[in-house]
């Protein structure tokens, strides 16, 4: 008899703790409602937040609610359930380690403790294992659904969305070696199933069909905030598509968007499954050169990493092709040539009429600087190129350009492309190129000859001129 109350006391108290991370208005409680169908696990909902409004002092119309009526159940506190309907009436104190230690880590009924966590409530002072403890991963979505949704009943600002406190945690499980998986809520919307299986997959514990449908109306573990947040979800029995046309987004929240939309798509680039909506169909190809995967390249005034080195949409490369370039190689620690390449490039940008140039001098620094942070002094090659600038608005008037010249200096490992050894291949175009002494960015002529010879391999085109 006692041997079999130890089992039952050991089953009691063995719970795995999964954590789920996400910005407000991320689907977060349809995601909390689907874990709460399946038969072996039960869910929390926001149980740092009261600790959250108590240290912070932030104001929510249930604040008094929440910090005096501290019971776990759907009626206040944070909301506990077993996925059927059963609620506790356990008190507990708001102090956020005291919830981490006896709530978070308590003991409980089911295999597994679904606890759904708004990223912000985690502060400074919390204990180091609720980050080291359990299962983890990110629920994101896109800041241009979140704010207008937010703004609904909290004005937004950049820390109530919490995108900084996602990458912390992120780069946290990372260095411990365990980077959590991370989901998107339009992949939730698009494709539940697929994505609720990739989730289970990649937390180790089996998916169930169950987690695709609940019922509409309020529930036991929902928290007291309840009425002011979750009047949407309770009217859903599942995860709904999006819908087809967008609302109209807030100038007044543009700030807010882009402070927070590039730590979205930092995240964002860590998901395992994304649909068509989210990215290209074609898988992500080999590089030439691995090693440039992790290059640093400047654009403008700033060194930026390879996925972040990009030019604005009204560039005037994107607009025309308004752009000249050179191409320089870099051989034991000394650019050839480089004098004759920058003299060609202000003699090309002069006669396009560029204006606001950067100095000869600017130029060197920016390539030499962009060099020595990839530590590239041999085998390397740059292409370096000279816009005529970012416009005010769209179109071909260079009177649209009036924020300057955007310098762009591209350096990548890559060893030479002659082989002296057995010679090159040289094909003659009838195509005529425009002078060599401007080297213009948007080679039609070239790329006609490109799509001319392309089925013939390692070979070089020599162009005549116009004379």
């Amino acid at each position: 008899m006692a041997e079999e109350q130890r089992k039952q006391d050991k089953e009691f108290e063995e719970v795995e703790v999964i954590h789920a991370w996400s910005p407000p208005r991320s689907l977060s409680t349809s995601l909390m409602y689907s874990f709460a169908q399946r038969d072996d696990t039960e869910v929390l909902d926001e149980p740092l937040y009261a600790n959250f409004l108590r240290v912070t002092g932030h104001d929510r119309p249930y604040r008094e609610e929440l910090l005096s009526t501290m019971l776990i159940g759907g009626v206040a506190g944070v909301g506990i359930g077993t996925g059927s309907g059963d609620k506790s009436s356990l008190e507990f104190d708001p102090e956020g380690n005291k919830v981490i230690n006896e709530i978070i880590f308590g003991p409980g009924k089911k295999k597994y403790r679904f606890c759904k966590h708004i990223a912000k409530q985690l502060l400074p002072g919390l204990s180091s294992d609720l980050i080291k403890k359990g299962k983890h991963f990110i629920l994101i979505r896109n800041p241009l659904d979140i704010l207008p949704s937010f703004d609904k009943v909290v004005p937004p600002s950049f820390l109530e969305l919490g995108f900084g406190n996602l990458i912390t945690i992120y780069s946290e499980l990372s260095a411990l070696g365990r980077p959590p998986p991370v989901i998107d809520a339009a992949e939730l919307q698009e494709n539940p199933e697929v994505t609720l299986r990739g989730l289970c997959e990649q937390l180790d514990i089996p998916f169930q069909a169950t987690m695709l449908k609940w019922e509409a109306g309020p529930k036991p573990i929902d928290g007291v905030w309840a009425p002011w947040w979750y009047k949407s979800v309770h009217k859903s029995t599942g995860f709904e598509r999006v819908k087809k046309n967008p609302v109209p987004f807030p100038l007044s929240l543009y700030d807010v968007l882009e402070q927070s939309l590039p730590l979205y798509n930092l995240l964002r680039r860590h998901l395992r499954h994304m649909s068509h909506l989210l990215k290209s169909p074609l898988p992500p190809p080999d590089l030439p050169v691995p090693a440039n995967a992790n290059l640093l390249a400047w654009v403008g005034d700033e060194i930026l990493p390879r996925d972040s080195a990009k030019v604005s949409v009204f560039d005037s490369v994107v607009q025309g092709g308004d752009s000249v370039w050179e191409g320089l190689r870099v051989y034991d620690g000394k650019i050839f040539k480089l004098e004759e390449h920058l003299d060609r490039m202000f003699d090309s940008a002069k006669a396009l009429a560029f204006s606001n140039v950067p100095t000869r001098e600017e130029v060197k620094e920016a390539i030499f600087r962009t060099l020595i942070r990839n530590g590239m002094f041999d085998n390397t090659h740059i292409r370096l190129s000279l816009t005529r600038g970012k416009k005010v608005t769209s179109g071909m008037s260079p009177a649209f350009n009036l924020y300057g010249c955007t310098l762009i200096v591209l350096p990548e490992w890559k060893p030479p492309v002659y082989d002296n050894t057995s010679g090159i291949t040289l094909v003659t175009a009838t195509t005529r190129r425009n002078s060599p002494n401007v080297r213009l960015l948007f080679f039609f002529f070239f790329r006609i000859c490109l799509v001319s010879f392309f089925s013939k391999q390692d070979f070089f085109i020599l162009f005549f001129g116009q004379n």
